[in-house]
Order: C-alpha cells, then sequence, then structure tokens
C-alpha cells in the first residue's frame, strides 16, 4: 500500500479567530515546530505546516491516513498548550481524493474567505519551502505541491476568477469606508508594515485619505512605505500619542499579545472629545484585545468580522469559481493517478530488469558469430534488439500503468508479469550457451 496524503486544521469557516489565533504558529516557529511533528511519531513520514490569519493546518503524508491524522491532531494540542476539546469540534480531517482536492482548492484560492485572493498562494509557496528547507518533504510532498501550484497557475488563467483587486485589506478599507461618510478629512494610523499593511494602505491611498501615520517594528519598514505613499513613519515606541489623532487604527502586525488595550484607549478617548474611533484587526494573532469593544465610541473589528464586507465582493468571482472546481477536479484525477503509479514502481523495475537480462543472454549465447562480424554489423544487431526490447517495454508498463480498472488490479497483474519474466529468465538461463543451433524455433 502506498502512503497518502492527509491534511488536519482549522480555518476561518469552522473556527473563530479566538481559536485560530490559539492554534497560529509565526514564521520564525515553523522549522522547529515541522522537526517536533515530525519526531513525535512514525505515523508522519513527510509534512509541512501552513500557518495564516484564516487557517492553521498540518498537510502530511503517511501510510495510514487515520494514524497519521491522530498524530498531527495531538501534536496541535500539546505543542500549542490548548486542550483538544476546545479546537476539537472546529478541526477537519481529510485524507487521499479529498485532501488532495483541498490542497488544489486553497492553491486555487477557492476555500479562502475571499475567493480568488492571490495571497494564499505565495503562504502556501512560503510552507512548501519551509518544508523543503527542513527537510521534511519528501517524494509525495514536492509532487503534491508542484502540482497545487500549477493548478492554481492554470484556473487564474482559464477563468476571470482573479478579476479585480478583492482582498482581505480591500474589504478591510470598504467597511471603513462605510462608518465614515468621507475618508479624506480622517486620519489613519497603520500598525505594522508587512504586505498586508501595504496593501491595506494603498486601498486607502485609492479612496482619497491624505493623513496617513505608519508605525512598525522595523522603523526602516515604515519610513520606506510613507515614503513610498506620501504618509508619515512613526517610531513604534512612540506612537501611543498618535492614538487621539487617529480616527482608524489598522493592526497587522506579528504579535504573541494584543498591542493595544483598554488601558490605552481610557484617556484618549476623552482627548478625543468622544469621537468614535474605528478599529480593524487584520492580525492572527489578534492586535487588540477584545474589551475594547464594550468602551463608549470605540468600533472594533476583527478578521472575522470582514466576512459580510467580504460577501459584496465576490460577484463575478463566484461565478467563475464553477469553472475553476472542474479543473481542480480534473487535476485530482491526474495526481491520484500519479500515486497510485508508485505501486508499480518495484515491479516495473523487476520487469525491465528481467527483460534487459533476457537480452543479454540472448546476446551472449551467440557471441562467437557476433564476433565474426564487423563493427557496424554488431551495433545494428544492438540497436535492432535493444528496440524491441523498449516496445515490448513500453506496451507491458503502458498496460499496467493504462489499462488497469484499479490500483489493486494493476499491482497485482504488475506481480504476475514480474513473477513470469523472472520464471522465463531462470530458464533461459538453465539454457545459455555457446550454440546457436540449440535455439527453440516458434
Amino acid at each position: 500500500m502506498h502512503e497518502t496524503l492527509f491534511i488536519v486544521g482549522v480555518n476561518h469557516r469552522t473556527a473563530p479567530v479566538a481559536v485560530r489565533e490559539r492554534l497560529a504558529y509565526a514564521e520564525g516557529e515553523i522549522a522547529a515546530a515541522l522537526a517536533r511533528l515530525k519526531a513525535a511519531g512514525p505515523a508522519i513520514s513527510e509534512v509541512a505546516l501552513l500557518s495564516t490569519c484564516n487557517r492553521v493546518e498540518i498537510i502530511g503524508v503517511g501510510q495510514s491516513a487515520a494514524a497519521a491524522g491522530a498524530q498531527a491532531r495531538g501534536f496541535l494540542a500539546a505543542d500549542r498548550g490548548v486542550a483538544a476539546e476546545a479546537f476539537g469540534p472546529a478541526l477537519y480531517a481529510h485524507e487521499g481524493r479529498a485532501a488532495v482536492r483541498h490542497l488544489f482548492r486553497v492553491g486555487a484560492s477557492l476555500d479562502s474567505m475571499v475567493v480568488g485572493e492571490p495571497q494564499i498562494l505565495g503562504q502556501l509557496k512560503v510552507a512548501y519551502a519551509q518544508s523543503a528547507e527542513a527537510g521534511t518533504a519528501g517524494l509525495v510532498m514536492h509532487r503534491a505541491f508542484h502540482k497545487a501550484f500549477a493548478v492554481a497557475k492554470r484556473v487564474r488563467k482559464a477563468t476571470l476568477i482573479g478579476h479585480g483587486s478583492v482582498s482581505v485589506s480591500s474589504a478591510a478599507v470598504s467597511l471603513a469606508g462605510k462608518i465614515f461618510d468621507t475618508l479624506t478629512d480622517k486620519t489613519v494610523l497603520l500598525i505594522g508594515a508587512g504586505q498586508m499593511a501595504e496593501l491595506t494602505a494603498r486601498n486607502l491611498k485609492r479612496l482619497g485619505i491624505e493623513s496617513l501615520l505608519i508605525t512598525s517594528r522595523t522603523f526602516d519598514n515604515a519610513v520606506a512605505l510613507a515614503r513610498e505613499l506620501g504618509g508619515t513613519a512613526v517610531p513604534f515606541d512612540n506612537f501611543g500619542p498618535c492614538l487621539k489623532l487617529a480616527d482608524v487604527v489598522i493592526g497587522s502586525i506579528a504579535a504573541t499579545r494584543a498591542v493595544l488595550g483598554p488601558e490605552d484607549y481610557e484617556g484618549v478617548i476623552r482627548e478625543r472629545r468622544y469621537r468614535p474611533v474605528f478599529l480593524i484587526d487584520l492580525g492572527v494573532p489578534r492586535n487588540f484585545d477584545a474589551r475594547l469593544h464594550a468602551m463608549e465610541n470605540v468600533y472594533l473589528y476583527d478578521i472575522d468580522d470582514l466576512s459580510a464586507a467580504v460577501q459584496e465582493s465576490r460577484g463575478e468571482r463566484e461565478r467563475e469559481a464553477g469553472k475553476a472546481e472542474e479543473i481542480v477536479e480534473l487535476e485530482v484525477e491526474g495526481f491520484l493517478k500519479w500515486l497510485d503509479g508508485l505501486d508499480l514502481v518495484p515491479a516495473i523495475k523487476d520487469i525491465r530488469s528481467s527483460v534487459e537480462q533476457l537480452r543479454d543472454g540472448e546476446l551472449a549465447r551467440h557471441r562467437a558469430w557476433l564476433a565474426a562480424l564487423e563493427p557496424a554489423e554488431r551495433e545494428r544487431i544492438e540497436a535492432l534488439t535493444r528496440g524491441l526490447v523498449n516496445k515490448l517495454l513500453h506496451r507491458i508498463l503502458s498496460g499496467l500503468r493504462e489499462g488497469r480498472s484499479g490500483a489493486a488490479d494493476g499491482v497485482h497483474a504488475a506481480e504476475i508479469a514480474r513473477r513470469l519474466l523472472s520464471s522465463e529468465l531462470a530458464v533461459a538461463g538453465d539454457g545459455f550457451d555457446d550454440d546457436p543451433d540449440d535455439d527453440e524455433e516458434f
């Protein structure tokens, strides 16, 4: 039995951000986590870890998907220090065909909060690169991920699923535009200068925002983004005074604990003369303490709250999703066919070796008269026998790969062919000699 793909995880559909953030991994934690996961037990032979704001998934390979999945579930609970019952109901487990389909759909952005958004493919490529670098990706994982990337490319070429500029960040900005009549007279504070923050800032500029403050743990990043977008960079250790100026605060920074809490806004609200402040938390783990939502004139939205805004932006992408799903199904079949073929590899190697030995043996029997031929004639005979062998092997192997009704049937047929050829080789070996006159005629 060949190894099979499995996926265990939670996403934005099955678990709220309060659960996802407890299971999430920072980028710098992935390599060590992969090593611990691989060492956790023998059930998992290959593994990758995908952790984004919308999902935490263990993607792996094992002989028994059930055993591998159980190992992965136990690992998540122990490694994150979260009781299994806290996330168990939200956990999904896919194996075999379902796991392949899920991986391809994730890469093609069919499983995203915003169908067709491009960020997930980049995040999937990073997860694969981390697995390859950590040495936890093998033959099946390499093939599965590269196929997922190819499927995503094909979907984008063949459909309009990526049409427009819809993303989580643009949905956040759209929500800001609905809270306020206009943003042109508002001040926006952006906490974080990474990719999500940059996308958010660009969308704000398109809405006409003029006053943009940007802070980041790496001040040079904040300066570079502020220079490019016409904003003002603020040192991360000193952005507190900016809170009284900011009508909109967007958090998009990697943090293990809340960057802003109720204590930060107790005096700020009074200084703002109780003018409303709109907080958009794009971080996982969350950047803003959930208790802020209970404060007067403070409106807090986290990444799960963006789903309503996202629904309005799907439109044509949703209509194109049907075409994309058909492409995914075709590619799933192709991958599973390749995976089934792995069972045949040992027998195919034996068959090829046996046929080649038969050819070598027959040539050895005739070496006396072959030696009397001109070199060019001997080469022609070599080429002739080699060509016959290749044609014979092609028919045998094509029949095994393409003509079987199922993987088990193919393996059984391959084993029969291997044994027959091995028997023929043994018989032929008993009769090898230098006298061609002893050849049996057919």
